[in-house]
C-alpha cells in the first residue's frame, strides 16, 4: 500500500521548477517513508530511475565512487549495467538511499550535479546522517529537505476521509463551529490518530487489517526497538544521556 504524502507533491513542485540538474536530500527519522516515496517519485515522474541503497549494496557499487568521478561515462555505464537500468539524459532519477550508510557519496554529488545529466535524491535518518559527517565536504549543491511522520491531514487522507480536513480548515478560516454530527466523527478521526500515531507502517498495519489497533501497535514497538538500536551506534560519550531520555 502506498500512503499519499505531500513530499511527493513538494518534490514534485521543485521539479517543475527549477530547470537544469538537481540534489536533495530528504532527511527524517527511520521508518517514516522516505525510500518509499522516494521510489514512487522515481517510478511516476521519470522515464527511468536507479535506487542505490547503501545499507545493503555490496562493496563494487561503492567502490564505483570511488574510483569513477574522473570518468562520469564509465561510472554511469557500469551503474546502468549493474542495476539493469537505462539512463537517458534529463529523463532519468539516481536515488541515494541511507546515504549514513556510505558518507562518501555526498562528496560526489557536487561532480555529479555539474555533470548535469541525471537528477539525485539523497535520503538520510537524522541521528547517523549528523554523526558521520566528520571528514566530509558537504556540497552546498545538496538541497536540504525534511520529512515527517504523517500528519493529520495526510492520515485522513489515507483513511479516504480528505473531505473532512477540507471542512475543518473551511470552518476553521471561517471562525465558525464544525455541525454537531460533523464535530463527532473529526474528533472520532483524531483519537485514532492519536492512538495509530503517523508512522507509515503503523498506519498501514491499521488500514489493512480493518482498524486493528493491536496491529498498529506491534508496528509501532518494532519501531520504537528499531530506535533504540539506532542510539546504540552513536557515540559514546552522547550514548547514555541519549537512552535516558529515550527510555
Amino acid at each position: 500500500m502506498i500512503l499519499k504524502r505531500k513530499m511527493y507533491d513538494k518534490l514534485l513542485t521543485l521539479k517543475n521548477e527549477l530547470n537544469g540538474p538537481k540534489a536533495y536530500l530528504i532527511e527524517g527519522a527511520r521508518r517514516i517513508g522516505k525510500s518509499t516515496i522516494c521510489e514512487e517519485f522515481g517510478k511516476n515522474e521519470y522515464k527511468s530511475y536507479i535506487l542505490i541503497d547503501f545499507a545493503k549494496c555490496p562493496d563494487e557499487v561503492k567502490d564505483y565512487f570511488a574510483k569513477h568521478m574522473n570518468d562520469l561515462d564509465t561510472f554511469f555505464m557500469l551503474l546502468s549495467t549493474y542495476y539493469g537500468v537505462k539512463l537517458y539524459e534529463r529523463e532519468s532519477l539516481i536515488i541515494f538511499d541511507e546515504v549514513q550508510m556510505y558518507p562518501k557519496v555526498r562528496e560526489c554529488v557536487k561532480y555529479l550535479v555539474a555533470d548535469g545529466r541525471y537528477d539525485y535524491i539523497e535520503t538520510g535518518s537524522l541521528v547517523s546522517i549528523k554523526e558521520n559527517v566528520k571528514d566530509i565536504d558537504i556540497p552546498s549543491e545538496e538541497s536540504h529537505l525534511s520529512m515527517y511522520p504523517l500528519d493529520f491531514e495526510e492520515f485522513c487522507d489515507a483513511l479516504g476521509d480528505e473531505q473532512m480536513c477540507s471542512y475543518i480548515r473551511k470552518c476553521f478560516v471561517d471562525r465558525v463551529p464544525l455541525e454537531n454530527e460533523l464535530q463527532h466523527k473529526a474528533m472520532l478521526l483524531f483519537k485514532q490518530y492519536m492512538l495509530v500515531g503517523g508512522m507509515s507502517q503503523s498506519v498501514i498495519a491499521f488500514l489493512e487489517s480493518r482498524k486493528d489497533f493491536d496491529k498498529a501497535d506491534i508496528e509501532k514497538r518494532d519501531i520504537l526497538s528499531l530506535y533504540r538500536s539506532e542510539i546504540l551506534k552513536i557515540s559514546r560519550k552522547y550514548r547514555s544521556k541519549a537512552l535516558t531520555i529515550f527510555d
